[in-house]
């Protein structure tokens, strides 16, 4: 099922994203276009100090509403996603975290998109400053961690990153983390 490259051209190349459009050959020998978003990856954090998870509203322009989020953001180049998190973090919500740990990935739309999503959880915290970029505008939101996992299967958060990284830790609570193959 593996599909070839025969042609790509980048159609438009922006500060985070490019766009392409492949020619490919597939394995049943036909021909096929391709559009294809490149993204460099990214990292979703659930901060939780004293039982309360911290989080975001953010006012996101291609939907033209305010969201409920997790702290989340791009791998600048030559980042690992445990570097981004902890920056994204701290950036975001004024937290550092002693203790991260690495929850999985996801791919957000392998339909059209390389975007990978790093989830990690952060623990043991201690509070410092935010220090957003000048056009990020965001509201730290702190919540009890079973009133966010109601809102997630409710609909009221209805941002995927989100939905899935409380899921995920939701999930593996409940089995415990040790029953979790890595």
């Amino acid at each position: 099922m593996k599909e070839t490259t025969l042609k790509s051209d980048v159609v438009f190349k922006g500060k985070i994203l490019k766009v392409k459009v492949d020619r490919v050959r597939l394995s049943n020998g036909k021909e096929s276009t391709r559009e294809v978003v490149e993204h460099p990856g990214a990292v979703v954090v659930i901060p939780i100090v004293e039982g309360k998870v911290i989080m975001v509203e953010q006012y996101r322009y291609p939907i033209g509403r305010i969201l409920l989020e997790l702290p989340a953001g791009k791998l600048d180049p030559g980042e690992t996603p445990e570097e981004c998190a902890r920056r994204e973090l701290e950036e975001e919500t004024g937290y550092k975290a002693k203790k991260m740990i690495y929850l999985g990935k996801i791919y957000t739309s392998p339909g059209f998109s390389s975007e990978i999503i790093h989830i990690f959880l952060a623990e043991d915290m201690e509070k410092g400053e935010n220090r957003t970029d000048e056009d990020e505008l965001l509201n730290i939101v702190e919540k009890n961690f079973e009133d966010v996992v109601k809102e997630c299967l409710s609909g009221k958060i209805e941002d995927a990153k989100t939905i899935v990284a409380i899921l995920k830790l939701w999930g593996m609570k409940g089995v415990g983390f040790h029953e979790i193959d890595s």
